[in-house]
């Protein structure tokens, strides 16, 4: 039984296994759900399998299925697998391959810019060429950066879509939370009423929720960083290629040969045999892509820092403003006090 059609020109006819299908209707517990599937090509086609398609397809576990599972809360991961990588970044949730990119839920409102961004990303080499050809005369170094940014592992450049996403995702959720409190605070020092105080304890708890979302990114950049194996694990079109039976010389025509490897591996992988002779120990590139989205969440996370710091002094503001006033009211007590005493004497 075939289903499903691709989103472009004719589209792709995906098989369904028949072992899940009685009677033109899914056994109950099948787990079908929808992906969306990009090849290197940025050509789109949706599939409706269940979870062990999906696994047997990209050959990752269970276990590793479920951290991107929707309905179970799991935090922020990037997992290196032996041909895959597992990608859960808030309402991203992927599996790239050194071939292609399989999304979670592809009709979310926030997805999608995901998906026209891998698309651009993703075109093929010729397609940026002719691109770059039509931009020459007004911008020569977009082309040259264009150029390298071809060169980049597919899986690579997949990944740099999805950070960037959740980076610039986050940074927004961060620009309207200040947006809003700066004023509320404000106002509150102005005047103290419970209208202001129930404003801001909102707005305290939307800035505990998103700093917490922040963090998680951030700590599992920053884990990654810190170990090159996970690091090395991220290298699918390397470590594809040096799964391969050759080596010495006959290594180095294959890597340019191959269709499906020799596109996706950087400039520098394919000058140096190196690569295939098993420097694994070699991530400096993909450090450097882990660092620049790092250091831009790590910005957001200090603006969240600050603005917790500011509220906390607004508190403390508040509260000492409170005290006066009780301390007035006592001493005001205090003289009605003697003051009644007085006269009743």
């Amino acid at each position: 039984m075939m289903m499903i059609m691709g989103r472009e020109g004719g589209g792709h006819v995906v098989p369904v296994d028949p072992g899940t299908v009685v009677g033109g209707l899914k056994k109950k517990g099948a787990g079908a759900r929808s992906w969306l599937l990009m090849d290197a090509s940025g050509l789109e086609t949706v599939l409706d399998v269940d979870k062990y398609e999906i696994m047997h397809r990209v050959q990752i576990h269970a276990r590793d299925l479920r951290i991107i599972d929707p309905l179970l809360s799991y935090p922020s991961a990037i997992l290196g697998r032996e041909r895959a990588i597992v990608l859960n970044l808030e309402h991203i949730k992927a599996i790239i391959t050194s071939e292609e990119v399989l999304l979670r839920d592809p009709s979310d409102d926030n997805v999608t810019p995901v998906v026209e961004e891998l698309k651009r990303r993703l075109k093929p080499m010729n397609a940026n060429r002719e691109d770059q050809r039509e931009e020459k005369d007004s911008n020569v170094q977009h082309d040259i950066e264009a150029t390298d940014e071809d060169e980049s592992p597919f899986e690579f450049r997949a990944l740099e879509v999805a950070l960037e996403a959740i980076c610039s995702y986050l940074a927004a959720r961060t620009l309207e939370l200040e947006t809003a409190v700066y004023p509320a605070l404000d106002m509150l020092t102005s005047k103290i009423s419970s209208r202001n105080l129930d404003r801001v304890r909102k707005l305290k708890s939307q800035m505990t929720r998103l700093t917490a979302r922040v963090q998680k990114v951030r700590d599992e950049l920053e884990q990654l960083l810190d170990d090159d194996d996970d690091m090395a694990d991220l290298y699918l079109s390397r470590k594809l290629a040096g799964a391969s039976p050759v080596s010495g010389s006959g290594a180095a025509s294959w890597f340019l040969a191959s269709p499906t490897i020799g596109s996706k591996i950087s400039r520098a992988s394919r000058a140096s045999i190196a690569t295939v002779r098993g420097d694994e120990n070699d991530v400096e590139e993909l450090e450097m892509l882990l660092e620049a989205y790092f250091m831009q969440i790590d910005g957001t996370f200090n603006k969240l820092t600050t603005l917790r710091e500011y509220i906390d002094n607004t508190e403390d503001y508040i509260n000492i403003q409170l005290d006066n006033h009780r301390n007035q009211l006592i001493q005001l007590s205090l003289c009605s006090w003697a003051f009644v005493n007085a006269c009743c004497s």
